[in-house]
């Protein structure tokens, strides 16, 4: 199945590695360094300038790619297992 992210953006639920919120008041140095380097290595790609609400890690032929959402983290995910059931 395909998990919708935003915008015009839809993944295959099996290339999903993890689902992340964004909170920069939360997020440790670690995870904004993590993010900074994916940005400058080209591994990012953003559905939405604005309202940024989480991020998800993707793997597709052994390439990784991380999308910022301006979805919820948990609805995502919501949207990911509505499948399984």
């Amino acid at each position: 199945m395909y998990v919708h992210l935003g915008g015009n953006v839809v993944v295959p639920d099996n290339e999903i590695i993890a689902v992340f919120n964004i909170d920069v008041k939360q997020m440790s140095k670690d995870t904004c360094e993590f993010l900074r380097i994916a940005e400058e290595e080209g591994f990012i790609v953003k559905i939405s300038k604005d309202n940024l609400k989480s991020f998800v890690v993707t793997e597709r032929d052994n390439k990784s790619i991380i999308y910022l959402s301006p979805i919820s983290s948990y609805t995502i995910i919501k949207r990911a297992l509505k499948y399984e059931e």
